[in-house]
């Protein structure tokens, strides 16, 4: 079973994600896992700590000569911030007179719920695991899957659909997302320059006036077949699957697959995506076709060999410039939210993490489907089912 777990604060002295479950014999490019490292850190409304970091990606485990070697895979990535942070986050006691309290709770963050539940005198370390700099270890895993889906002919991307009010107002192929991945300079990650640059405008408002801005971005898979996922337990369907990876990201508060929002208020003939039959395969591993993909490529819990759409719905950042209003934890009066360096719009840096959480379940389910040791056996297991599926 594929499994993965992160380790880290934000301002700790490393990031770790730690990645089991891998068949041996996957090509690791660790320069496609820092490509999607330094995408997660681009985007217009990104904040200083940004500027500080640049997150690479240091192997510990589990892969040697350029492949995986079966065994667990350590993944590091350097905080370079932890050099201002040693005395204040230090490992043993310390001098708590160094210590960098978080005295106001900030509202929409997760300071004063984890507060009260580990029972801390504020939320310094709250935030610091609750933080988003904990997605970095996520992309870095997630990259790691993308590549074995790529020896399977599955892809994963993504790209911002709304920043605050303004939106892209038409569809996006396959390749105008998959395209964005290659730009040297990343603004909001559309693929429509009007649009962007209308999305760049809703974050200049809020700069002017200290707020944030949150928006929509879409994940997608392309060339995934028909078959992955579940209808015979609720816990093993993949929309379930793929609604929860993508809301566990911070700051996600909704996940939509394919037309899920609008298709509540419309009707089922205009919902529903009516069934062909071609000659040919269609490239998409049987020879069905459908006229339309408002369901996102998921139909009652599996795969049907259209792209698979996830969008996420992401709320704005909660620390402000402008803090609202707030209690201190310790004498209980009113006061202002803390302020911490931060972002003030990251739906782009988003995208690429959800990008990492959507190629981390396909994979998964992918090994759970047609296992195998070794990238050769399940390339085998693969091949044989995709010839299956070119009997229909």
């Amino acid at each position: 079973m594929l499994r993965f777990s992160t380790a880290g604060e934000s301002h700790g002295e490393s990031l770790v994600a730690l990645l089991s479950g891998m068949p041996a014999g996957v090509p690791v490019d660790e320069a496609r896992v820092n490509r999607d490292l330094w995408r997660r850190q681009q985007g217009y409304g990104r904040g200083g700590r940004m500027r500080i970091e640049t997150d690479t990606a240091h192997f510990l485990s589990g892969v040697r000569h350029g492949k995986t070697i079966g065994s667990p895979i350590a993944i590091e990535i350097e905080n370079r911030d932890w050099k201002n942070w040693t005395e204040a986050l230090p490992v043993g006691a310390g001098d708590p007179a160094k210590h960098k309290a978080v005295a106001s709770p900030r509202p929409g963050h997760a300071d004063l719920a984890g507060a009260l539940k580990f029972d801390f005198p504020d939320a310094r370390y709250v935030l610091e695991r609750a933080s988003a700099r904990e997605s970095a270890a996520r992309v870095a895993a997630g990259a790691v899957a993308k590549q074995l889906l790529l020896e399977l002919g599955i892809d994963v991307a993504s790209h911002v659909i709304r920043v605050g009010a303004a939106e892209l107002e038409r569809d996006a192929t396959w390749d105008e997302i998959a395209a964005l991945r290659a730009k040297d300079e990343i603004l909001l990650n559309c693929v429509d320059a009007e649009a962007e640059l209308r999305m760049k405008a809703e974050v200049d408002a809020v700069l002017r006036t200290g707020d944030t801005v949150g928006g929509v971005f879409e994940a997608v898979v392309h060339g995934a077949p028909p078959g992955l996922g579940t209808c015979a337990n609720w816990d093993e369907r993949l929309d379930g699957l793929l609604a929860q990876a993508v809301m566990s990201l911070q700051a996600v508060k909704a996940v939509e697959i394919g037309r899920g929002v609008t298709a509540a208020e419309s009707l089922g003939s205009e919902v529903h995506d009516a069934i062909g039959y071609s000659a040919q395969p269609n490239g998409r591993h049987t020879r069905f076709t459908r006229e339309h993909n408002n369901a996102g490529g998921v139909e009652g819990g599996i795969s049907n060999g259209e792209d698979i759409v996830v969008r996420g719905y992401l709320k704005p950042i909660s620390t402000l410039r402008r803090p609202l209003k707030s209690v201190r934890f310790d004498t209980r009066e009113e006061t202002r939210a803390a302020y911490e360096r931060s972002d003030v719009c990251v739906v782009p840096a988003a995208g690429v993490a959800a990008e990492a959480m959507v190629a981390l379940t396909m994979a998964k389910l992918a090994l759970e489907k047609f296992g195998g040791d070794s990238l050769r056996e399940l390339k085998r297991n693969y091949d044989g089912y995709v010839e299956q599926l070119g009997k229909y």
